[in-house]
């Protein structure tokens, strides 16, 4: 009795209880109650034989049956009185629950049978005792035995089913006369036709003993009461159950569509089965009856089924929504409930998916309805799909642990959710869990033919595709690529350089080809190589070392034939470039880059597994690679562009502009640091000679073999920027006035060791005179330390002068005045930076 209701297991206990005290109150022990004790052994046996001959009710739930023995207790009522049909009716009883069962009753529905039958045989004696009848075969008149045998017959199945149609009632949480007037009140007439037939055999036999045989005769009318019942309620089964089989197709196929339209959702196909089973369970906990049961499990099935007109990339937006797009997301009620207000269910379900975003303080949405105006289904709905989505993964949130999630509703208890129903779902969270985890999904897998290849099935990226795949994975698989498709393309305008372009690129490649490391060569049209540009992941380091000649190895392949190589070897690339190291990577799928026709380069995706690759990654990296040539080519244009901005297209080194800048943040750092900045203006001696006697061209040439050997001299994190015409300047971070000496000198003596070849058989010495600047000492300012630096500069040429003219070398030269040129390349006289200096310009 566990599995009944509290009510029902109340209900049951006092029926039996009171049967068994009638049954001892009434027993037959005394002397006149077997006065006819062969008539009480007969009558006995014939209503266990006669018990066994039952039908099924096919409208009740709880497995009732129904037999003729009524009217043998009938007949022992007129012969024998209401003590030993007692005992006729509770053992037809037992024989009617035991015998001739596709499914044994438990001894609670056995003993309830018999003590119900005890009852009613109890009640119907009583009736027809004040009613004027009298047991026994030697008073029987028709006319005496009429009024108290109906009364009789009317008081036993009035009693009988009512006792009946209630213990179904409370079990199974229906109404009471609901279940009496579907399952009990059409047999109504039985009970009287038994009554008859009863008291004709009665009067048969009271008139002669030979009469016995015909009295069989009388047995006739019951069989075929028993028939007639037999095929009507068969053909009422059978009805019954095609009407369940269509409704369970019904059900079958709003089941499948629903699974079919969350497929899409990356919270998986589980998510509307766990609701589904938490909703049926806690309605089934707050007593709803079994119709709002159904459409409480129908509406958890569909009630997210209005997300079809909310946009894929808002439904799986990893942040937090905007304004606009979370009034997308608050439609998607109101469209489901108008998609199933055209489906005709036998429950509501349309106002269950309409409501399940109220809240229980009226803030909810579309209706704004509070506490007891929200439908109940819709508030079960509502606090079982926020437990389920707290403790799922999203992707806007991890999932959360159960404790986790029970603390949060206990919070929104009396705000957002029904404060009653999430204190029953946390009482009973174990069992719905348990019944969540044990439920089984029946569902089609996904199978290919023997011997086809696996073209055209969604790639699985990173995630590891599951051996019991269905089709609904497919599906999910399949949205999980359109929206990947999205974030790449979504995210290639968000960054300018290469390598940020890539790194972005290859992060959300990841949701679409499994991969361990991630490469990008780019094409260099006269060399005709291809060399590394990024890389990332397993190896990386050995990867960005790979430049190939086009038509070599996996890269050069590729560029030279435009095509896509699947599960190539990656060590093939590192055999072309001459490097020597091993790589533990294994398989390579390698796409050509191509903008208007023009090649640009490959973007490579290698694995540590041989053979990773199939055919539908090629087809979606193509995909990829067909949006990211574009934006790749973009981004290396904008860096050259950014490059020449900053370079001197002479000799390569930077220019004025890169140097403010730089000098600008060095300045700031020294000074944060309490460091030192040498400045080093250097001026190339006789620059003008060669110009004048020898050309431009060859002038171009002098300034580039100056340019080389000063960039060769300076430390790496040092600059050497051509300033304007023939002057350099130096940054030297963090050297003070001694160390700038000595590196003036050592400049002076390379540049002077150069023997620079104006034309054949004609060399030229070469010299530069270089003035020196130390900040703070100096200035302040970068444009005090270009002038400090700019007019020792000239004391230096004027000493190198006078020295190569045989002059004393320590005799103070004339200075000009300093002439210096702003970012713009605008000349700026010493009156101006004095001016400068003191903040007037």
């Amino acid at each position: 009795m566990k599995q009944l209701p509290l009510a029902a297991r109340v209900y049951v206990g006092a029926i039996i209880a009171l049967g068994a005290v009638l049954l001892a109150m009434f027993f037959p022990l005394q002397p006149q109650d077997f006065k006819h004790l062969e008539w009480f052994v007969a009558l006995l046996l014939l209503s266990s034989i006669t018990s066994a001959f039952k039908v099924n009710l096919p409208l009740a739930r709880s497995g009732s049956t129904m037999s003729v023995s009524y009217a043998v207790d009938f007949l022992s009522l007129i012969i024998l009185g209401p003590n030993p049909t007692m005992v006729v009716g509770a053992t037809s009883a037992w024989s009617q629950c035991t015998f001739r069962m596709t499914i044994k009753n438990p001894p609670y529905r056995t003993l309830f049978s018999m003590a119900s039958l005890v009852i009613s045989v109890q009640a119907a004696g009583e009736v027809f005792r004040l009613l004027g009848g009298t047991p026994g075969l030697e008073t029987l008149t028709l006319a005496g035995m009429a009024r108290p045998l109906v009364g009789a017959a009317g008081a036993y199945f009035a009693l009988n089913t009512a006792l009946v149609a209630t213990a179904i009632a409370v079990s199974t949480q229906q109404n009471v006369f609901k279940v009496w007037n579907q399952n009990f009140m059409w047999s109504a007439p039985s009970y009287f036709v038994g009554a008859l037939a009863a008291a004709v055999v009665a009067m048969v036999i009271s008139r002669s003993v030979s009469n016995y045989w015909m009295a069989l005769l009388v047995a006739a009318p019951l069989y075929l009461t028993y028939r007639s019942y037999k095929i009507y309620l068969g053909r009422i089964e059978d009805e019954q159950r095609h009407v369940q089989e269509v409704s369970d197709l019904h059900l079958a196929t709003i089941e499948a569509l629903a699974l079919a339209i969350d497929a899409k959702d990356r919270t998986g196909k589980s998510h509307i089965r766990r609701v589904q089973v938490f909703a049926a369970g806690l309605a089934k906990a707050i007593g709803m009856s079994a119709n709002d049961i159904q459409g409480v499990k129908t509406a958890a099935l569909l009630h997210d089924i209005g997300k079809l007109a909310v946009p894929e990339h808002i439904l799986s937006k990893p942040g937090p929504l905007t304004q606009e797009e979370f009034q997308k997301i608050r439609i998607h009620p109101q469209v489901g409930a108008e998609i199933i207000a055209g489906v005709p269910f036998p429950y509501p379900v349309a106002p269950l998916i309409l409501s399940h975003h109220e809240r229980w303080d009226g803030k909810g949405y579309p209706a704004g309805m509070k506490g007891d105006e929200i439908p109940a289904g819709a508030r079960i709905l509502a606090v079982v799909d926020y437990f389920d989505a707290l403790t799922s993964e999203r992707p806007y949130h991890k999932a959360m642990s159960d404790d986790g999630a029970v603390g949060l509703l206990r919070q929104e208890a009396g705000k957002a959710l029904d404060p009653n129903l999430v204190r029953k779902f946390i009482d009973n969270l174990d069992a719905l869990r348990n019944e969540a985890e044990s439920t089984t999904e029946t569902m089609r897998s996904l199978s290919l033919p023997s011997g086809q290849s696996e073209k055209g099935r969604p790639a699985v990226g990173l995630l590891p595709e599951p051996s019991n795949k269905t089709v609904f994975d497919d599906i999910a698989l399949a949205h999980r690529e359109i929206y990947a498709l999205y974030e790449i393309a979504q995210a290639m305008g968000t960054s300018l350089g290469v390598a940020d372009t890539m790194a972005l690129i290859s992060s959300k490649l990841s949701n679409l080809v499994p991969f361990s490391c991630c490469a990008l060569f780019l094409h260099n049209e006269e060399m005709e190589n291809l060399r590394c540009r990024f890389a990332t992941g397993i190896d990386a380091e050995i990867i960005q070392q790979i430049s190939v000649k086009s038509g070599l190895g996996l890269t050069g392949w590729v560029a030279r034939n435009r095509r896509t190589l699947v599960n190539a070897r990656p060590s093939a690339d590192l055999e072309a470039a001459g490097i020597s190291a091993t790589t533990s990577l294994q398989s390579a799928l390698v796409c050509p880059l191509v903008f208007n026709e023009r090649f640009i380069g490959t973007l490579s995706v290698y694995h540590i597994d041989a053979g990773c690759f199939t055919d539908d990654h090629r087809r979606l990296l193509d995909r990829v690679c067909e949006q990211a040539a574009a934006v790749i080519y973009n981004s290396i244009v904008f860096e050259q562009t950014q490059e020449d901005s900053l370079t001197d297209p002479l000799t390569g080194l930077p220019n004025t502009r890169f140097m403010f800048m730089h000098l600008t943040r060095e300045l700031a750092r020294a000074e944060r640091l309490k460091s030192e900045v040498s400045l080093l203006v250097m001026d190339l001696d006789r620059f003008k000679e060669i110009n004048d006697n020898h050309g431009h061209h060859v002038g171009d040439r002098a300034l580039r073999e100056v340019a080389g050997v000063l960039r060769a001299a300076i430390r790496p994190y040092d600059i050497c920027v051509r300033y304007a015409g023939d002057e350099f300047i130096v940054v030297l971070s963090g050297c003070g006035a001694d160390e700038a000496e000595r590196k003036r000198v050592e400049l002076q003596q390379a540049i002077d060791e150069v023997v620079f070849e104006a034309r054949a058989g004609k060399r030229l010495q070469l010299g530069i005179s270089i003035g020196a600047a130390i900040f703070p000492h100096d200035g302040n300012t970068y444009e005090t330390l270009l002038a400090t630096a700019d007019s020792r500069m000239y004391r230096d040429k004027t000493r190198r002068k006078r020295l190569a003219a045989g002059g004393e070398a320590d005799e103070v030269a004339v200075e000009r005045p300093a002439t210096i040129l702003d970012p713009a390349g605008a000349a700026i006289s010493s009156s101006e930076l004095e001016d400068a200096a003191s903040g007037v310009l």
